[in-house]
């Protein structure tokens, strides 16, 4: 096709005005054209955006994040921390390479919406061809394009992290009640949604025995770790007794949705820690970095709109490093204080904090990625540091 088009509703009588600036399109374009769904994306401040529905047609209610990223759509679907979300992408062209399978952090996409300024119908064939309509569609995820996302984009940053819907219902007042009704996905134990039920176990003859605590763990930390150590993949609810039946070496809390401070996981995960906190080198990412936090008794709080994206600026050992981040909340430096915790390192851009390490103890946490996907490996060395911590005497 490839053909710059822009599609224009009339909402009174449901006229479609194709605009292809002079350009002469195919019957059938026009055909397909016709064929494609009014779709609307509903913000609980009363923010209407109408746009061209794709994926699967449901109504999904979320909130409503954004990510700054150019590339890596398909890792940011699939990451389970974006689980109860509906993602907003900055980059104003979605889907021009494709949809592949080397690029799936999880077996499934975990947001509840995709919102973008435009989806390419006609990707690059260099990764197998897949569009990202057809993969929502897979995946039953409704998706939403034509929409300003640049305007949705600084509205958040005004205003704070949205309750939202995607809907192709035209009773737009009737979901925007609901919008307003509904409590924030976070109100609820998502790290339970995600978490596997069952302990998987990978072995790597002679190497380190880890213990995962996965409380919704990307497949790029998973990849990381499986290249150094056995695995042993664990459920979030996992018990102190297992780590000391099972003789591991080191433990790792990985990322995941939601607030780290529910009630669900402080019985759980944060109570496994601060029980064995003192037996075990350590290293938490995203989330486990307010895990480990949070059983040190320190704090937490949400973040306004949060960290998303693969271009967030840390400071850390005198060095700028360019990390890929997603996360809605973050660790109070100020809460440290006396728990042996110290905050090393910091976001650039709002001074908050990215990195923890304990005084005494061989445990440290950082709260971006350092196996990226997508994004810089920046920082990749940081699974080697805890290789040389749990091999040291």
């Amino acid at each position: 096709m490839g053909i710059d088009t822009h599609l224009v509703r009339n909402r009174t009588n449901g006229m479609v005005l194709v605009q292809t600036g002079g350009k002469k399109l195919s019957t059938a374009y026009l055909f397909l054209a016709l064929l494609m769904a009014l779709c609307y994306l509903i913000l609980e401040d009363g923010t209407v955006a109408e746009g061209t529905g794709f994926g699967f047609e449901k109504t999904v209610y979320g909130e409503v994040v954004f990510n700054t990223g150019m590339t890596g759509y398909q890792e940011s679907l699939t990451d389970p921390s974006y689980t109860g979300q509906i993602l907003v992408m900055s980059y104003p062209l979605i889907g021009n390479y494709g949809v592949n399978s080397m690029d799936f952090e999880s077996s499934a996409i975990h947001a509840r919406g995709f919102v973008v300024r435009e989806r390419c119908v006609d990707p690059s064939t260099m990764y197998g061809g897949e569009t990202i309509d057809a993969f929502l569609r897979k995946y039953k995820v409704p998706g939403v394009s034509e929409v300003d996302t640049r305007s949705i984009i600084i509205k958040i940053r005004e205003h704070g992290t949205l309750r939202g819907a995607i809907s192709f219902d035209d009773d737009i007042e009737s979901v925007l009640e609901k919008v307003r009704e509904m409590p924030f996905p976070a109100e609820s134990n998502l790290v339970g949604q995600v978490s596997p039920k069952d302990i998987t176990i990978h072995e790597k003859p002679g190497a380190k025995r880890v213990a995962l605590v996965d409380c919704g763990c990307k497949g790029g930390i998973l990849r990381e770790l499986k290249e150094r150590f056995t695995v042993f993949d664990v459920p979030y609810s996992i018990r102190p007794k297992f780590f000391r039946d099972n003789d591991v070496d080191g433990v790792v809390i990985s990322n995941g949705p939601g607030n780290p401070a529910h009630p669900e996981l402080q019985e759980t995960v944060t109570n496994t820690i601060k029980r064995i906190k003192d037996d075990y080198p350590m290293i938490g990412i995203c989330l486990g970095t307010q895990i480990i936090s949070l059983a040190f008794d320190g704090k937490t709080y949400k973040l306004k709109y949060g960290h998303r994206g693969a271009n967030q600026p840390v400071s850390f050992r005198g060095k700028v490093y360019i990390t890929s981040q997603n996360h809605g909340y973050a660790v109070d430096a100020e809460s440290l204080e006396g728990s042996g915790l110290m905050a090393d390192q910091f976001n650039v851009n709002d001074g908050t904090v990215e990195g923890i390490r304990h005084k005494e103890l061989p445990i440290f946490a950082v709260q971006y990625h350092p196996e990226a996907s997508p994004g810089p490996r920046d920082t990749s060395f940081l699974f080697d540091e805890f290789e040389s911590m749990m091999e040291a005497p």
